[in-house]
């Protein structure tokens, strides 16, 4: 065990594993990250907190991670190398790790001119692979990057971002050798609408052994129309949408695209389950926790933790609104397990 946290027990005990988005607001109110974790938090594993995705501003992903283990769910602490260099990057993980964050994922992070800052200067001093190596020089060695000891290491389950579906086709698989290599424990993969495609990577992975080293975990994510799904393969970085996904949802009835693009989610889950050496699925839905609870429900996912595994929120920070009805078998409020 590197760091003991719940995503990392899930994974080594061989479950298939579910981590999910929980999308930072514009805002400095803790309710609003608690009434969006409380719906995630009795069916995944993990719950990441982005670290301004897509370059836009949102409330700090060690903010959110923060809130999330002082209610006692389990975060993932998403980290950029675009808007901090190596001293801070290092601060903040050794401050998530004091305050009770125990899963890291290690992203280099899109460009400022994505954003909605584009005039920001980037920083970019040191990229995903070095972050690992960063990262898991503090967790192994007990030392800073410039051979400093620390009094105590951080304990940390290391992650990396992946991405099968782009090219060049053939290095993908050597790319998350890469990263197995600096330090990787566990990936999530881009939204993954080819399961082909992921296929093909995932037999590559498997010819060069890497699947008994990391656990993958498959992008997933609903489509909510065709227009929705044209934008987001145009302006979202790194997102790979075939023409006959959209074809599909194009030629749902009337009014019903947003629950075609539900089903295709749920459908592409059960299929990428299905493949040797995915450990599990990462479900992405901007601002729409509730539709996520519902399609790890009904792809089958669940049961989550168990009660007795669950840390009760103080009541200072419990939600306010009511708790999205689930079946019977995922009644009770669990903590995350991402």
């Amino acid at each position: 065990m590197r760091s003991g946290s719940r995503l990392e027990k899930a994974l080594r005990a061989g479950r298939f594993a579910v981590t999910a988005e929980l999308n930072p607001p514009d805002s400095a109110d803790p309710q609003a990250v608690y009434d969006r974790a409380i719906v995630l938090a009795s069916v995944c594993d993990g719950i990441n907190a982005t670290d301004a995705s897509g370059a836009n501003v949102h409330m700090s992903s060690v903010g959110v991670c923060a809130l999330l283990t002082r209610a006692g769910y389990e975060p993932v602490l998403q980290v950029s190398c675009r808007d901090k260099n190596r001293i801070a990057i290092q601060g903040d993980l050794l401050g998530a790790a004091a305050m009770g964050v125990r899963n890291v994922l290690c992203l280099t992070g899109d460009g400022v001119g994505t954003g909605d800052h584009p005039e920001a200067k980037p920083v970019f001093d040191i990229d995903s692979m070095q972050l690992l190596r960063m990262a898991r020089m503090l967790r192994d060695e007990a030392r800073f990057l410039s051979g400093r000891k620390l009094d105590a290491a951080p304990r940390l389950f290391l992650g990396a971002a992946s991405n099968p579906f782009v090219p060049p086709y053939d290095y993908r698989a050597l790319h998350l050798g890469k990263k197995v290599e600096a330090g990787a424990d566990f990936v999530q993969t881009q939204f993954c609408f080819d399961v082909p495609r992921l296929r093909q990577f995932m037999a590559t992975v498997r010819s060069l052994g890497l699947h008994q080293k990391v656990f993958i975990l498959a992008g997933v994510g609903p489509l909510r129309s065709a227009k929705a799904a044209e934008w987001m393969r145009t302006h979202v970085p790194g997102v790979v949408i075939p023409d006959e996904i959209i074809t599909r949802l194009r030629q749902a009835a009337p009014g019903k695209q947003a629950a075609e693009g539900k089903r295709l989610c749920i459908e592409i889950i059960q299929q990428v389950r299905e493949i040797e050496g995915i450990s599990g699925v990462h479900v992405m839905a901007y601002r729409q926790e509730e539709l996520v609870a519902e399609i790890i429900e009904e792809a089958g996912l669940l049961p989550a933790p168990t009660r007795s595994r669950r840390a009760a929120a103080p009541a200072a920070v419990r939600p306010r609104t009511a708790k999205p009805k689930l079946s019977q078998s995922t009644s009770q409020q669990q903590e995350h397990p991402n």
